[in-house]
């Protein structure tokens, strides 16, 4: 058996009871006078069997005493054992369960502030723009840059500011632009953005949005040009198509007006876009598709088509770690042939694009896609993936130190709690055996890697022995007088009893 659901924290005093979090009083009483009994040091005449009951006793009566409290369970629901074993010890002050509501609610605000003065979000783009034909005509290989910068900070629980600007150089020309949006949510359902900008783009303006429905979003803008007077007005209608996917309605008024279909998808595997765009003086249609090969690649293609551009654009990228990925691209349309490099970095973006050709050879264009493409595939077969093996098994090596010790003496309690459950275990198998009912021959829990290699060979059994746990006596145990076997949602099975797991890494 392989855990695949690390389930809700503050869950491991329902497992040891074996109920669900959801449970009533008197399920817990119930829970607890079976397994009391089960653990109890009177049922047992040898002194090391009487130890082992002693101690899953002691755990068992310290789950039912705070569990079947009415306010330490609500303590522990909300913040574990760290909150029973904190300052929020019952007595005077706390005497009722409003009071007790009321100081949960005053350390669950004071949480919020401290996670909303850390809620500061900082962003920001490089972009560097490369010519190869100009590097070789001896002007330079720079072909222009831009920067921009933003800051999102929330101010209170229900209003946000941000404030970006940008700078953009090309050749002799350049300019910039600073902006500022301040949002507040009017309620659940309905927020106002108030935007201003200075610069190339000076303009002021306001936009509402509210939730229509469950699955249906409007949103109105409207904004006013400070270097030429001129209005626009936008409205927006998005609607959810299904559980991953999503549609939109756009419609602009103003001096260049025009109206624009979209349509999003995304799940676990793949990503997917698509609009068409019909404007009083120009058109446009474009496309991605984005699939996930791994948790840590993907691959691209997108095409953009329309009155003033045309490309096609193939690529893909890899993570290297949480924080980062990067991204490689290549483009072909009418205004040349591109590599694009691109490394993502939290919320910091560094954006190459390099200028190969402005003519489009078919021989160049198919060159310029083949090598370095399997560049890329004998850098990630040779260079790449040995050293994300090397470093992850580094990482399992190191973080198996740290916890041998926790592993060791969670094992060693499963496995005196097993002592414990094998005689009844017993009898349960063979009354099933009779009955032609449910009865588990073998079962073993944790790390999946480990699972595989034990079925390959003796030998790698050995060594991966460490990694698993025989729980065949603990779930035998578990099987109730109708031939089932049930684990509640929402406990993990390594805090049942007779379980651990081997591998917390």
């Amino acid at each position: 058996m392989d855990e695949e659901e690390a389930g809700p924290p503050k869950r491991e005093l329902y497992a040891l009871l074996q109920v669900s979090p959801e449970a009533t009083d008197e399920d817990i009483r119930k829970a607890y006078r079976h397994w009391a009994q089960v653990y109890h040091p009177d049922k047992y005449q040898d002194f090391h069997m009487q130890q082992i009951a002693t101690e899953n006793f002691q755990r068992i009566c310290q789950a039912y005493e705070i569990l079947s409290d009415e306010y330490k369970r609500q303590i522990y629901d909300i913040y574990g054992m760290e909150g029973i074993n904190s300052g929020l010890e019952l007595g005077p002050k706390l005497n009722k369960v409003e009071e007790l509501k009321a100081e949960l609610e005053r350390l669950r605000k004071r949480k919020e502030e401290e996670k909303m003065l850390a809620h500061f979000r900082p962003s920001g783009t490089i972009l560097a723009h490369l010519s190869l034909p100009q590097f070789l005509h001896g002007d330079g290989i720079m072909r222009g840059m831009a920067m921009s910068s933003d800051v999102q900070s929330q101010l209170s629980k229900r209003t946000a500011i941000g404030i970006g600007g940008n700078l953009e150089v090309n050749e002799n020309s350049g300019g910039g632009a600073a902006s500022t949006v301040l949002r507040h949510q009017l309620s659940p359902v309905s927020s106002i953005e108030f935007i201003a900008s200075a610069g190339l783009r000076a303009l002021i303006g306001v936009q509402t949005t509210r939730n229509l429905s469950l699955h249906s979003t409007a949103t109105i803008a409207i904004a006013k040009s400070l270097r030429d007077g001129s209005i626009n007005l936008s409205n927006t209608w998005t609607r959810k198509l299904s559980e991953t996917a999503n549609g939109n309605i756009q419609l602009l008024l103003g001096p260049e007006s025009s109206i624009a279909v979209g349509w999003q998808k995304k799940d676990e595997k793949m990503s997917a876009s698509g609009e068409l765009q019909i404007g009083t003086s120009s058109f446009s249609a474009s496309a991605h598709y984005t699939h996930r090969f791994s948790s840590k690649s993907h691959g691209r293609i997108a095409g953009r088509f329309g009155s003033t551009n045309l490309e096609v654009e193939v690529g893909g990228g890899r993570k290297l770690s949480n924080f980062s990925t990067v991204r490689m691209l290549y483009t072909i349309g009418i205004q040349g042939i591109l590599w694009k490099f691109e490394l993502h970095r939290g919320g910091q973006k560094l954006i190459i694009p390099i200028l190969l050709s402005r003519h489009l050879n078919p021989v160049f264009a198919t060159g310029a896609f083949v090598i370095p493409t399997s560049l890329y595939f004998l850098l990630k077969k040779f260079v790449v993936k040995p050293y994300n093996l090397r470093r992850e098994k580094h990482k399992t090596l190191e973080n198996k130190e740290k916890t041998s010790a926790q592993v060791r003496e969670a094992r060693a309690m499963a496995e005196k709690a097993q002592q414990l459950l094998q005689i009844v275990a017993n009898r349960k198998r063979s009354r099933h055996l009779e009955t032609n009912e449910l009865v588990i021959t073998k079962a073993v829990y944790g790390s999946s890697k480990a699972l595989k290699k034990a079925d390959e060979s003796r030998e790698e059994n050995k060594e991966s022995a460490s990694d698993i746990i025989d729980v065949t006596i603990p779930l035998n145990f578990l099987i109730n007088d109708s031939g089932q076997l049930k684990l509640h949602e929402g406990v993990k099975k390594s805090g049942i009893m007779g379980f651990c797991d081997p591998c917390p890494w």
